[in-house]
């Protein structure tokens, strides 16, 4: 028996290390085609899985099922970090507004044009039009696992990422209140008299009340403990205690889980404005192997074996009008709204992706109505996901792009990643040759307002530096009865770096030697331009204006 568990526990964490290696791999190779990586995730998926290799067989997948919630956790509470008050303040109408239209509109064609082709497929069966609804409530419903992967990889800021990640965090409520419509009708269409009507419409007001209730709670409680410990450690262990708590207790008690987190996440932001950037940026480093992971188990438990040309016509119904509603809906949402003009424009193209949520309703649907009806919903929803999956993030990269608001969620860290010691040094510094004499160094100081002089030899190699501030110095400590030149005055130089190199270690020689300035040079030794620390610094604060400045520009 131990022997088994241990093979069992090796079998698990060799598929696991496949999946991280694989999905990176796939996602980098998907990056460079200009694709986003989460769609290379997720094909990598579908070759290890139950379509493909089946290398990843299904015992397994059911068994990391507790890491795909512990992976949605993570996602929702990051979700919910970025909508604060502010945000909902400037864009609650445009929220309200653009989640009625994007959500009612798909429930409604997809009902209705699924229906007609179930009739046309099936005859006049009680079980097409239920079967129609339930698939119309889970096509309102948008996958916020994937959106905020591609918001990620391409760090967008604006009025447009702002109403994506508002939308997509709050439609998982609004697709469970029309599923719960839907199934209640749809039970009343098969005959089961023996259901509770009252029951199935109390049912979701429970899930999505009691998950406010149980995220806004423990929100508040994470929020003392982190005003209370700052060491990142703590800060962390904390942040992701507190997400598998509330993960784990949404499942127990029958909540919306993904809602529970997403409370979490808005409570700690608008509760510990401050202190809760710091909180999430730790919990961010965390987050990339799981998300790797994630969707790498998403592909592979995708399966397309048991598709009939019935199916087949179903599939293509959900996905011609639940996309088409999708964009229609969010188009006129935003019109009525009076949203900014990118997001009128583009925000109905970033709102395809489904996965958690549909998957989720489907097996409810599955348990709610088993036989025929679950079974054909969770085949239609399995392979619809896989296209959405596919065609959705690149869409919504599309959008941001068009928008103009890729790149403009960076920080000070990754503008100097970013960045060559080229862009950043002054460019043809003034120069003093090492045989001037003292009176033309003086009138040169009087001439420019720099503090730093590269010293060149005649053939304008490096030779030293002169500060003004060491030219004070020099008047206290020596003789200037005789001749006194530049290179009597100047500073042996202990550092400098080509205008290839990255900032990042014009950073770190600055700060490690403790000087306020670097020479750039060739490599013959040629002075090509002088960084000074505290034009480095200003270089950064002008950049991230820029973006600001860029950001509000936008809407």
């Amino acid at each position: 028996m131990i022997s088994e568990i241990s093979f069992l526990h090796l079998n698990v964490l060799l598929l696991l290390g496949m999946a991280l290696f694989g999905g990176t791999i796939g996602g980098r190779l998907f990056q460079k085609a200009k694709i986003p990586q989460v769609v290379g995730y997720i094909i990598i998926g579908i070759l290890l899985g139950q379509s493909g290799l089946k290398i990843v067989n299904e015992e397994t997948i059911v068994a990391l099922r507790p890491f795909n919630y512990f992976a949605l956790g993570l996602i929702g509470f990051m979700v919910g970090g970025e909508l604060k008050k502010e945000i909902f303040a400037k864009y609650g109408k445009n929220f309200l507004y653009i989640l009625l239209c994007e959500g009612i509109t798909p429930f409604i064609l997809v009902t209705v044009s699924t229906g007609i082709v179930g009739t046309i497929l099936f005859g006049s069966q009680p079980f097409v039009w239920a079967l129609a609804l339930l698939l119309g409530a889970i096509s309102s419903a948008t996958d916020p696992a994937t959106t905020q992967s591609v918001l990620k990889e391409y760090k967008t800021r604006g009025p447009l990422t702002t109403n994506i990640l508002g939308i997509v965090a709050l439609d998982d409520g609004l697709a469970l209140l029309l599923f719960a419509i839907a199934s209640s009708i749809a039970v009343s269409l098969i005959g089961h008299t023996d259901a509770n009507l009252l029951k199935a419409i109390l049912i979701p007001f429970y899930e999505i009340g009691g998950a406010i209730v149980l995220g806004g709670a423990a929100g508040l409680v994470l929020s003392k403990i982190l005003l209370k410990y700052g060491e990142k450690e703590r800060m962390l262990v904390f942040c992701i205690g507190t997400v598998l708590l509330v993960t784990g207790v949404s499942l127990a008690l029958n909540l919306s889980m993904l809602l529970s987190v997403m409370t979490l996440g808005v409570v700690v932001t608008n509760y510990i404005p401050k202190k809760s950037k710091e909180a999430f940026v730790i919990v961010d480093g965390f987050t990339p192997p799981i998300y790797v992971l994630f969707f790498v188990l998403v592909g592979a438990k995708l399966q397309f074996s048991h598709m009939t040309l019935p199916i087949i016509f179903l599939v293509f119904s959900y996905l011609a009008f639940g996309l088409s509603g999708k964009m229609l809906g969010a188009f006129i949402g935003a019109k009525l709204s009076k949203a900014p003009v990118n997001v009128v424009k583009y925000l109905p193209l970033a709102l395809f992706s489904q996965a958690g949520v549909a998957i989720g309703l489907s097996i409810l649907a599955a348990q709610h109505f088993p036989g025929y009806i679950g079974n054909t919903l969770v085949i239609i929803i399995t392979a619809t996901t896989f296209i959405t999956q596919i065609i959705g993030p690149p869409l919504t990269k599309l959008a941001v792009l068009k928008a103009q608001e890729a790149g403009l969620n960076i920080t000070e860290e990754d503008i100097i990643k970013r960045s060559k010691a080229l862009d950043i040094m002054e460019k043809n510094p003034p120069v003093i040759y090492e045989n001037t004499p003292l009176s033309q160094i003086l009138k040169k100081f009087s001439e420019d307002d720099n503090v730093f002089y590269p010293v060149i030899s005649s053939v304008g190699k490096l030779r030293g530096i002169i500060t003004v501030e060491g030219i004070k110095q020099t008047f206290l400590e020596i003789d200037l009865s005789g001749l006194v030149l530049a290179h009597d005055l100047m500073f042996p130089v202990t550092d400098t770096i080509s205008k290839k190199a990255p900032v990042v270690e014009v950073r770190e020689i600055l700060s490690s030697r403790d000087i306020e300035c670097l020479p750039v040079v060739d490599a013959e030794g040629k002075i090509e331009g002088i960084i000074e620390r505290k034009k480095f610094n200003r270089y950064i604060a002008a950049k991230m204006m820029e973006l600001q400045e860029k950001v509000i520009s936008l809407g």
